[in-house]
């Protein structure tokens, strides 16, 4: 699965993104000016913040936030804390945002944020001081309707906490609606932790009917045991699913009649690993990956299937639980294959949609229970599900191409009806 020895051109995440937008605009023949509008972010804001660390050294650290598209509501996107964050991979994933909001068909656009540190060296009071002064340099950006950030790589509900007391402190009131993601008892919204599993669990099923297989007929193979991998796995087998392989960083566990997931996570909590689980045996990380199976789900990391290794997936189901686990250059080979693709725009758009339903919920002032949160989720997952499936037939394509039209068409008719203002 090593991408290093692949070009800039087929691993640069924006360029990716690029390249999937102007293929979806030529199908539309969207006009020369839309196509300018769309392609290109509304705002990129980079901040250097000035932290002082706990043994009294300052050390400035580099923040961005890129709204991407605010033309059908706010910006929506999540914060992410890690020492390779890049603009290009910021600017990348607010389009995908924007794409994914317009999928699944909710009032945001798309935004996302990140600052470069090192979360693992760093205590929670330097985290703190990190998080309060990025929010602080952001205020005249962020808010219920303009940009509503929520957790993202190495972010969690502490720190959207921190981000909602700054911006409430500031604006002298507290105000829950300005992100998303947060503790239930700041205004979270519950099924919010479980939704991008769960949205992955919903489409896989639908997915499922389409090629005439059963979940008690389909083994699974899932790239990473976080929250996403982890809930789908969680909820995959209640469903009946057979999950027969998990990879993880340190390598990867097998067992061809089905894992107890449940008993796995109870494993690793104890040896913080999965491997050398007693039901299963240990095998590479690249065995895993390419095992005869109906759905792989990758939800770990960008660019896993790329050129060099499209053909050696077996799956006959992707469901792409991770943000760009696929190249452009491997979607090719993948519909040569005939590999069925739910692609990340529509797969783990259960996240955003939820964070929509929390916005919702704090904005009323009344508050779901968990039947409700999930039926919604539901039927609005199943629904762009067949939505992007008719795009593809319509036109001919294959599902990530149908799911960018679709979006992009979304997106475009907002522009049309607001008009350019002048």
């Amino acid at each position: 699965m090593d991408s290093s020895l692949l070009s800039e051109k087929e691993t640069n995440p924006w360029l990716a993104a690029e390249s999937r937008f102007e293929e979806a605009a030529d199908r539309l023949k969207l006009d020369d000016g839309l196509r300018k509008v769309l392609r290109n972010p509304s705002r990129e804001i980079t901040v250097y913040i000035p932290v002082q660390l706990d043994d009294g050294r300052l050390e400035v650290f580099t923040g961005f936030r890129v709204q991407h598209s605010v033309a059908r509501g706010p910006g929506k996107g999540g914060i992410r804390f890690a020492p390779d964050v890049t603009l290009d991979e910021v600017r990348a994933l607010a389009s995908w945002m924007t794409w994914k909001c317009a999928v699944v068909n909710i009032p945001f656009g798309g935004a996302k944020g990140g600052v470069v540190c090192d979360p693992t060296v760093l205590s929670e009071g330097e985290l703190e001081r990190i998080t309060r002064r990025y929010t602080a340099e952001l205020l005249d950006f962020l808010g219920p309707e303009r940009d509503v950030p929520a957790p993202d790589m190495n972010t969690n509900e502490q720190i959207m906490a921190w981000i909602m007391d700054t911006y409430s402190m500031h604006m002298r009131h507290t105000v829950t609606a300005v992100v998303t993601g947060k503790p239930l008892d700041l205004g979270g919204s519950l099924g919010r932790a479980e939704a991008t599993g769960r949205g992955c669990t919903i489409v896989t099923l639908e997915a499922l009917k389409e090629l005439g297989l059963t979940p008690s007929s389909s083994r699974v193979v899932i790239q990473g045991l976080g929250n996403v991998g982890g809930m789908a796995a969680k909820f995959m087998s209640q469903v009946g699913f057979k999950i027969i392989a998990v990879i993880e960083i340190d390598g990867a566990v097998y067992n061809p009649h089905g894992l107890d997931i449940q008993a796995l996570m109870e494993h690793r909590k104890q040896t913080g690993s999965i491997l050398d689980f007693p039901e299963a045996e240990n095998i590479s990380r690249e065995e895993a990956f390419y095992l005869d199976c109906e759905v792989l789900l990758p939800a770990a990391k960008e660019n896993v299937i790329h050129s060099l290794n499209a053909h050696r997936i077996r799956a006959k189901i992707l469901c792409e639980g991770a943000n760009g686990p696929t190249t452009p250059p491997a979607d090719a080979i993948l519909a040569e294959n005939n590999v069925f693709v739910i692609p990340d725009i529509l797969a783990n758009s259960g996240g955003v949609t939820v964070s929509y339903f929390e916005w919702v919920q704090d904005r009323q002032g009344y508050f779901w229970n968990v039947e409700l949160v999930n039926s919604r989720l539901e039927e609005l997952m199943t629904n762009s599900f067949y939505h992007v499936l008719s795009y593809a037939r319509n036109h001919s394509v294959n599902n990530r191409i149908a799911a960018y039209m679709l979006a992009i068409d979304r997106v475009a008719f907002a522009h049309k009806l607001r008009g350019i203002y002048a």
